[in-house]
């Protein structure tokens, strides 16, 4: 990951942009990636990590009906997630994830490896959901690996 990392935050510092991320399932491990390397605060200066639905509503604005209707690990919800940071922030590109990292809390619709995405900039929003295997860490790890990818494929588009 520490490649995939380098050139990430590579396309940042010379562009001279800003990302910002909303984390629920990921719990801060997507801002620790991004912030690991030194001059981090070049191309990084906020994080929010909102696990419950209320710091989601509170922190990022997030709809109390999209919430209701389509539950946190939606691509409804990610959306919103990654608007409400980039308006917040005011960065140049917002990351979100929310998912279902288990061992428990999966559905037959929702399956445990289930984690949404969204990368927001100012122009435009995307959103993609992935499903992945393995233990609660292993899922977490994979999640944020496929922000950066994410981020990555948009950065030299």
């Amino acid at each position: 990951m520490d490649t995939l990392l380098q050139e990430v935050t590579q396309h940042l510092a010379q562009r001279g942009e800003t990302i910002t991320c909303a984390e629920s399932c990921t719990g801060g491990l997507l801002a620790a990636a991004l912030t690991r390397l030194p001059g981090s605060s070049a191309w990084f200066e906020t994080g929010f990590v909102t696990y419950s639905n209320h710091a989601k509503q509170q922190l990022l604005n997030v709809n109390a009906a999209t919430l209701g209707h389509y539950g946190a690990v939606s691509e409804e919800t990610v959306r919103e997630m990654a608007l409400g940071a980039l308006i917040t922030t005011k960065a140049d590109y917002a990351l979100s994830i929310s998912g279902i990292a288990g061992p428990d809390g999966g559905s037959e619709e929702k399956p445990v490896g289930t984690v949404w995405f969204s990368l927001a900039t100012k122009q435009r929003i995307w959103a993609k959901e992935q499903h992945f295997e393995g233990d609660r860490e292993a899922i977490r790890t994979q999640a944020v690996r496929f922000a950066l990818i994410l981020m990555k494929k948009y950065l030299e588009r």
